[in-house]
């Protein structure tokens, strides 16, 4: 799945916060890799289950990570700015960020597709089952 420029300014604020804001988390639980040669090096062994790309980084920056990412068949997202893109996992900026959590992939993949996720049949809010 690749987001193009043409798709993203679809992408709703509260969407864009949302992804945002799990990056932020998977950077604070190390679950994911930031910058172009630590998302490379993660990929050639085969830990990243999707990538977040800045769409104004430097062609040499991508041109170092975007053909293994497809190569590998990882799913890339494309971000309009590395600069917002580095803010949410704690940086000025950065070309690429890879995740390596297989369930914060989906969120983020969920994020952008503009899907919610249905309640899990018997679970309970807010206290325990029975």
């Amino acid at each position: 799945m690749i987001v193009g420029a043409a798709a993203l300014p679809a992408l709703e604020e509260p969407v864009r916060r949302k992804v945002l804001g799990l990056l932020g988390l998977g950077a604070r639980g190390r679950l994911l890799v930031v910058g172009a040669e630590r998302v490379h090096h993660e990929a050639q062994a085969g830990q990243v289950r999707l990538a977040v790309v800045a769409q104004d980084a430097s062609r040499h920056s991508l041109d170092k990570v975007v053909p293994l990412l497809r190569a590998r068949r990882v799913d890339i997202v494309e971000w309009p700015s590395a600069a917002e893109l580095g803010a949410a996992v704690g940086r000025s900026s950065t070309a690429a960020v890879g995740i390596m959590d297989q369930g914060l992939a989906l969120g983020i993949r969920g994020a952008v597709a503009g899907e919610t996720r249905p309640a899990t049949p018997g679970a309970v809010r807010g206290g325990r089952k029975g």
